[in-house]
């Protein structure tokens, strides 16, 4: 890693501090507004934008919401994908730190059903297009700013920065929801305070501006963009030469993204609605299990550096689908410290998945198209995951009124992130493409 000219190694470890920071600001925020709209949307939007329908209906229709930021997302990743690889990974993740933004904080600001009627669930889903389409263009990039500026041999580790802003944004944003509704009664929660985590979010984003104007530009790209090198048609390029990979990259993703919704979102509902229990509970138990999530990601991307990328991703794809016919067993004992366990086990499990992933994902493509190619994985791989899960499991269950289908389910997720791991080729020991 390049030092700040100048300066020796003590500055050029503020630099990698600043780095591992750049690449998790935006997935924080990215995160942090996703948590508290599946938190929302699991606790309060049925009454508030859907209130003609009954409560598991109502939750439903929330969650079709949340599956729109998923949808969209491709659309980013074809947008900026393309402008990443043509102007430069740190032109891109400043817009799109900036659109993620001001999408939240207008979330805030919108008026409920009782007051304009079907507009306001019709600019709810809008909005959250928009906050989709920002999405989509900025996790290649933060991924890219880690893995093109530092060390070979340290990429899982130096990618799995990106991968913490998850569990920072989850957390972040659970801590806040649980915060105000200790500091409010759950009338004015309802009435105007659930608007505040949503305004909130403004202030990441200014935090994440003033960090990532710090952030040169990758070398790789230097070198590219110096060479007159970049690519014509990024997006054309990986759907002619390398549809192969990105079925790959895109694949290994999905079963991450099914057991992460069932353990930090299904589980508020099923919490709260079947088994009848305080909301408090379920925002605890994830708040305990993201922190072990943040903890352990960056451990498994530096395991993934010493055995593999295939190894560590596929122990974590065994553990999840065992785990998720456990995981059930013990929320039904309805114990707290039980239901704490079963969150928190089930998110070191996805740590082993998610750890390792990002590295997995860019190192796939060549330098040319990186940006496009693992924007696309990341988007499509997270519709055929993370955008319908919740939707999902909520439907299975009211068909069902049982937990086996949706065991079952997240077990098929994982089954075909495992098909995808098991036809693609070790990236962990070979160096970028160019």
């Amino acid at each position: 890693m390049e030092a700040v000219p100048g300066t020796e190694a003590g500055p050029a470890k503020q630099t990698a501090s600043r780095l591992a920071t750049a690449s998790s600001v935006g997935t924080t925020l990215e995160w942090y507004d996703f948590t508290v709209y599946n938190t929302l949307a699991a606790l309060i939007f049925n009454r508030l934008f859907f209130p003609s329908f009954d409560p598991l209906s109502g939750t439903i229709l929330a969650f079709s919401t949340y599956a729109v930021g998923y949808i969209s997302r491709p659309i980013g990743g074809v947008l900026f994908g393309h402008l990443g690889d043509k102007l430069g990974r740190r032109f891109v993740l400043v817009v799109t730190l900036v659109l993620m933004g001001i999408t939240t904080g207008l979330m805030g600001l919108l008026p409920t059903y009782a007051s304009i009627g079907i507009l306001s669930p019709i600019l709810l889903v809008t909005l959250r297009f928009v906050q989709g389409v920002a999405l989509g263009g900025e996790w290649a990039g933060a991924v890219l700013i880690s893995v093109e500026h530092g060390a070979p041999d340290k990429r899982g580790r130096n990618a799995s920065w990106t991968q913490i802003g998850p569990s920072f944004g989850t957390l972040l944003a659970t801590g806040v929801i649980a915060l105000i509704t200790w500091l409010v009664s759950p009338d004015d929660f309802l009435a105007w305070a659930w608007r505040i985590p949503f305004i909130a979010s403004l202030l990441l984003v200014v935090f994440g501006l003033w960090i990532r104007r710090g952030i040169e530009e990758t070398p790789l790209f230097k070198e590219l963009d110096k060479n007159h090198a970049t690519a014509k048609t990024p997006i054309g390029d990986v759907l002619r030469l390398h549809w192969r990979r990105l079925l790959i990259a895109g694949g290994s993703r999905i079963g991450s993204d099914v057991l992460y919704a069932l353990v930090v979102v299904f589980t508020l509902t099923y919490v709260t609605t079947v088994l009848d229990l305080s909301r408090t509970l379920a925002l605890t138990a994830i708040m305990i299990g993201t922190a072990c999530n943040a903890l352990t990601v960056p451990l498994f991307g530096a395991l993934s550096d010493r055995i593999g990328r295939r190894p560590v991703y596929a122990i974590g794809i065994v553990l999840g689908a065992i785990w998720a016919f456990v995981f059930f067993m013990l929320l039904d004992t309805a114990q707290p410290y039980l239901i704490v366990l079963a969150v928190v086990v089930g998110l070191v499990v996805h740590a082993a998945m998610f750890g390792p992933q990002a590295a997995f994902v860019t190192e796939q493509f060549p330098t040319r198209v990186r940006y496009a190619g693992s924007s696309l994985a990341y988007t499509l791989g997270g519709i055929a995951g993370g955008a319908f899960a919740p939707l999902i499991f909520a439907s299975l269950f009211q068909s069902y009124h049982n937990t086996i289908v949706i065991s079952l389910y997240v077990v098929a997720a994982l089954a075909m992130s495992g098909v995808a791991l098991f036809v693609a080729r070790e990236t962990g020991k070979s160096p970028l493409e160019e």
